[in-house]
């Protein structure tokens, strides 16, 4: 309706009444004050029905004419406080008064601000009516700058929210060609290894991803229990002034660590925040959630050391440990990880350097003959040492898209941890001497190495050594009235498990009647399950079962069931060896030798996570310098993996001249960009 219509439409009723000023009718644009508030006209025939319904409803006294609550849009004078007699304008006053009162009332009480928010327009449109001048349109304030932040912000993590469960519920794998990074997140997702929790950097572990955690564990304790360490455990949380006893270890770990402040909680007294940390329960000297154990270990060492006789002292601990991290991927860079640390103490440094590096000989074998993954060993630069050692061994594996990923490290110490904590022994003359330190681990990385070794746009491939299932068995029931088939498939699926078990493989029997074979076939794909046999009726009639091998092999094949757990052992021997052997050929093909270091620096700058296959490693002759390594660093984002240790006893550096700085090379270097 127009603005002329419903101004005339309201005259009509005011003269009706008796009311005067009928004149105010014909102006052509109104501001109509009313209990709710004052509306432009113009802008819907629904403003006057609700300012008529309102005014009806407040108990103020009703405004005596429609004249004398008009006023001139744009107008510097106002009709409406000159035209009141002295009588309206008491009525007016005694209402604000009144509409005033009622709404601190309920302020007092403790009203919502929903509820009281319409008696505050009531109580403005008095106003207005009283002195239209008193009430000024609201104004649209802008966001700040801050405010618009936060909004992109919260906008942004919705996105990201719905993203992930979009992703979260998707079978879709991205090709590893598409995009690398996201292809390693599909495999994790659609295999069922782990999740992200509830808790930032920190990962949920599933059972797929923790029983191939727990074959890894299982063959590695053997090894270093061979290696002559003992089990044992120590306390998760350690106290900030051990982590201050040794300086170089402290400085690398200081950005890195979790702190505990306070002993209990208590509930916030203002009760805006809930629980708090209670003030009054403030820890003395804090706790840091262990990011390594040396500490606390060499703590324990020094009331256990005390003869030659007690060495070398050699104790493991599989843990978690915390080292707070920025930007993660799981199982290759997360706040809470799964691994084992093993420390030892010795009488003289060649025990301890003998020690390192044979826990890197064992880790290298774990990777090879369990993982079928080939690795560099080698020793870290200066650079990339563990703080507070004095050389540093590492396995450096070579990923499919070119990075490389340090998979196991294993420390010399020297004496630092041995004289910071005041470890001593009596020698066979009586003499007091300082003992020789090693530390070593490996951890839930390894898994990572794993995915990014073997597995293809299919899903996970899993090598049959560290499989936790084999041989998944399915079986094809017989129609549902065939009682001897039924009877006959039983008997041969029975006989053809324990004979699989007999020999050694570790098997499980699908038979939910409630997934279609397809889709079992689908899922132990994705798992990465080596082997998987069928057997149906027919199968059972002539004496055979149908292998399927997830790698090395393309196509079905039929087998006997007498002979099915022969081939079966030979079948997955044969597998792991070839995932190893087109390992071992993508790693020789992935590290370029003889490249100058603008070749490098070309290569390697553009060189991302998420591009496939990459560029690869650089095997290039190199004089240690920290300040050059830096500068590499800045300029193509690549790092020394490490001076591996073949090429470097073999004397590949002797005579060469350092690629980068052009002086005589000290070491054969292997540079990359690394996870």
């Amino acid at each position: 309706m127009s603005t002329r219509l419903i101004a005339m439409s309201w005259a009509a009723a005011a003269l009706l009444r008796g009311a005067a000023a009928a004149s105010a009718a014909s102006s052509a644009a109104f501001v109509v004050p009313s209990a709710v508030g004052r509306r432009s006209i113009g802008a819907a025939g629904a403003a006057a029905a609700t300012t008529v319904a309102a005014a009806r409803r407040s108990s103020a006294p009703r405004y005596p004419t429609l004249g004398s609550g008009l006023r001139m849009v744009g107008s510097e004078t106002t009709a409406a406080g000159a035209s009141l007699t002295d009588e309206e304008r008491e009525e007016l006053e005694a209402a604000v008064k009144a509409k005033g009162d009622e709404i601190r009332a309920l302020k007092d009480g403790g009203a919502e601000k929903a509820e009281v928010a319409p008696l505050v327009e009531e109580l403005l449109a008095l106003k207005a009516k009283l002195d239209p001048d008193s009430v000024k349109p609201k104004k649209e304030t802008k966001k700040q700058p801050q405010q618009q932040k936060k909004q992109k912000k919260q906008n942004n993590q919705q996105q990201n929210k719905k993203k992930q469960s979009d992703d979260a519920e998707s079978d879709f794998i991205t090709p590893r060609s598409e995009d690398y990074s996201r292809w390693y997140n599909d495999i994790i997702r659609v295999a069922g290894l782990a999740e992200q929790s509830p808790v930032r950097g920190c990962m949920v572990i599933k059972p797929w991803g923790m029983s191939l955690w727990d074959v890894v564990r299982t063959d590695l304790d053997a090894r270093i229990k061979d290696h002559g360490a003992e089990n044992a455990y120590f306390p998760l949380l350690i106290p900030k002034s051990f982590l201050s006893k040794e300086a170089e270890h402290v400085d690398g770990f200081a950005k890195e660590c979790a702190v505990v402040t306070h002993h209990r909680l208590t509930a916030d007294p203002s009760g805006e925040k809930g629980l708090i940390a209670d003030p009054e329960a403030e820890l003395e000297d804090p706790l840091i959630i262990r990011p390594t154990s040396e500490t606390m270990i060499w703590n324990m060492f020094k009331k256990w050391i005390v003869s030659h006789r007690d060495l070398p002292l050699k104790v493991n601990q599989w843990a978690n440990v915390m080292r707070w991290e920025m930007r993660t991927r799981p199982f290759l860079r997360t706040s809470e990880f799964l691994w084992q640390e093993g420390h030892t103490a010795h009488a003289t440094a060649e025990s301890a350097v003998d020690d390192a590096r044979s826990m890197l000989h064992r880790y290298a074998s774990l990777c090879e003959d369990l993982l079928a993954m080939p690795v560099v060993r080698g020793v870290k630069s200066p650079s990339e040492r563990f703080a507070g050692a004095e050389d540093t061994f590492t396995i450096e594996a070579l990923m499919q898209n070119g990075w490389a990923l340090q998979s196991g490290t294993s420390h010399f110490l020297g004496q630092s941890f041995g004289k910071a904590f005041d470890v001593t022994f009596q020698d066979e003359t009586g003499a007091q001497r300082d003992v020789w330190g090693t530390s070593w681990g490996v951890s839930t990385r390894l898994l990572g190495a794993l995915i990014m070794t073997h597995s293809d746009d299919a899903g996970l491939v899993l090598p049959p050594k560290v499989a936790p299932v084999q041989v998944v068995v399915v079986p094809i029931p017989p129609k549902k009235n065939d009682e001897e088939g039924r009877r006959a498939m039983n008997e041969s699926l029975d006989d053809l498990v324990a004979d699989l078990k007999g020999a050694g493989l570790r098997v499980k029997v699908d038979d939910r009647d409630y997934v279609r074979n397809g889709a079992k076939y689908f899922e132990w794909e994705r798992k990465g399950v080596p082997l998987r046999v069928e057997i149906g009726p027919r199968d059972v009639s002539g004496g055979v079962c149908i292998f399927k091998y997830r790698a090395g092999k393309d196509g079905k094949e039929s087998v006997e069931l007498g002979n099915a757990a022969a081939a079966a052992v030979e079948g997955l021997d044969d597998m792991q060896v070839r995932l190893f052997e087109a390992a071992k050929e993508r790693l020789a093909a992935g590290v370029t030798l003889g490249a100058t270091y603008e070749e490098m620096r070309d290569a390697l700058t553009n060189d991302e996570a998420s591009g496939y296959p990459g560029a690869g490693l650089y095997l290039v002759p190199w004089k240690c310098d920290a300040e050059n390594e830096d500068k590499i660093k800045e300029e193509c984002k690549a790092t020394i993996r490490c001076y591996p240790l073949d090429a470097n006893e073999a004397g590949m550096a002797e005579g060469k001249k350092c690629f980068y700085s052009g002086e005589p090379a000290t070491h054969m270097a292997l540079f990359g960009r690394a996870f």
